[in-house]
């Protein structure tokens, strides 16, 4: 059964209220008169309507603030306006405030009725287009967005990829999206039975990172006081997930590079060999080849490595995708909480749209989440996205001493301010931090866990 289109009509003439209220349902449309535009405001806080049909010009406000304040409360309420005073520039600033037709008094009501239903009609062919999109990507896994022509070819060639053998290298800048293009690889792939194992290799510590690796033998050193599997042992007929590979210890290279070609590996502590069966997929935010020419990198594990190769792009250039990572973490937001659904402005999302997000999906990700946990409303606004002020160093330790914030968590926090200020550069951050990088990498593998990379 075919469900009865709904209207909101907002005039501040009785007349004409009472006119389509008449008219309207004889066409086939369920509708409700306001003549104010407070009214009409409450109205669309309690029920939601297929379309709003408004006056431009009425005594509280001009229809085009009015419309503004619909989509601050239904960011995407259609609304088409209608007015007295109709001329071409105010139709075009109509339609490029969000309205989805314009049309001048005095009309007929089957010029209304046509306005009406073709909207209707291009709501359902949109409808239809983001259907078939997510259709398209319905096996990209929780956490990947690709709407964008970057991230499609991206996953074209992941998922092609996929299905060989082969070692594969993702590159990218920090917070793009790499542990999701991993574990999309693995979930894609005929080990997908098997377990995906991901080792931080900017995490290691010194001295352990063979161990982690290969295992270790009870006996081996003195605190090794039981048989531990390394993570090509944990790997065995699955995936093994390098992250950050170039952090990778030189002397560690070689081995590594034996494991990779003989599928043996040879525990601490025994002279008898492992069989180990892995796909390896690595990544890392760094340029290996700079680190080849500064001899931080062998060029023979390199070329092991290198041999399917995904860049993923950064946020910046696949801006499409930020309303639906934004749809994402509301509807996660949405499934964890008891409250109303969240939805979020359209001026809040134009202005996520037009932000740099040097820390790319993961700084983005974080400030939708910030902004749901302290929104006060249903509808996410601009005021939901405010950054702090500006802070003195005096200030800063004033305040994190009133909240009470532990010496740890002041860190976290410096840490994370570092990082943003230098785009998630974390050469530059360790710099500033006084810091050595592997150092910064495990604080922040600490900080974050296991997030995408």
């Amino acid at each position: 059964m075919t469900k009865t289109p709904s209207l909101l009509v907002i005039d501040d003439d009785p007349g004409v209220v009472a006119w389509l209220v008449d008219t309207l349902p004889e066409e086939g449309f369920a509708v409700r008169g306001e003549t104010s535009a407070r009214s009409a405001l409450a109205a669309l806080e309690t029920q939601a309507f297929d379309l709003v049909v408004s006056d431009v010009e009425m005594p509280e406000m001009r229809g085009l603030d009015l419309l503004r304040a619909i989509h601050a409360v239904r960011p995407r309420q259609m609304v088409l306006l209608i007015t007295a005073f109709g001329s071409i520039d105010l139709a075009v600033e109509a339609v490029r405030s969000g309205a989805v037709d314009f049309l001048a008094k005095p009309f007929r009501i089957e010029a209304l009725v046509l306005a009406l239903r073709r909207a209707l009609r291009e709501r359902q062919m949109r409808r239809e287009i983001v259907r078939l999109r997510e259709a398209h990507v319905r096996k990209v896994p929780a956490g990947i967005a690709a709407r964008s022509p970057a991230m499609q070819q991206v996953m074209a060639l992941a998922s092609r990829a996929a299905k060989s053998h082969l070692p594969v290298l993702i590159t990218g800048e920090s917070g793009v999206g790499k542990g999701a293009l991993a574990r999309f690889i693995h979930e894609a792939s005929g080990r997908r039975a098997r377990t995906l194992v991901h080792l931080n290799c900017a995490a290691l510590p010194a001295g352990i990172a063979e161990a982690e690796l290969f295992g270790v033998r009870r006996g081996a050193f003195t605190d090794a006081r039981e048989d531990r599997a390394g993570v090509f042992e944990q790997a065995h007929q699955g995936t093994l997930f390098l992250d950050e590979i170039g952090e990778l210890p030189l002397d560690i290279q070689p081995k590594l590079l034996q494991a990779l070609e003989s599928r043996q590996v040879r525990p601490l502590g025994t002279t008898s060999e492992v069989h180990a069966d892995v796909r390896v997929v690595a990544a890392t935010n760094q340029s290996l080849e700079e680190a080849l020419r500064e001899r931080r990198f062998r060029p023979d594990l390199y070329h092991r490595l290198n041999v399917v190769r995904i860049e993923a792009p950064p946020l910046r250039q696949r801006t499409e995708d930020i309303d639906l990572i934004v749809d994402q973490v509301l509807s996660a937001a949405n499934q964890r909480s008891e409250r109303a659904p969240l939805e979020i402005a359209l001026d809040a999302l134009r202005w996520l749209r037009a932000q740099p997000w040097p820390g790319n999906v993961r700084e983005l990700i974080n400030a939708v989440e910030r902004a749901v946990a302290l929104a006060e409303h249903d509808v996410l606004t601009l005021a939901d996205f405010a950054l702090p002020t500006p802070t003195t160093t005096s200030t800063l330790l004033s305040a994190a001493a009133s909240d009470d914030l532990s010496l740890a968590a002041l860190e976290r926090l410096y840490i994370k301010r570092v990082l943003e200020k230098t785009g998630g550069h974390k050469a530059k951050a360790a710099k500033i931090l006084g810091l050595d990088r592997r150092t910064l990498y495990r604080k922040v593998a600490e900080l974050d866990g296991v997030q995408e990379t």
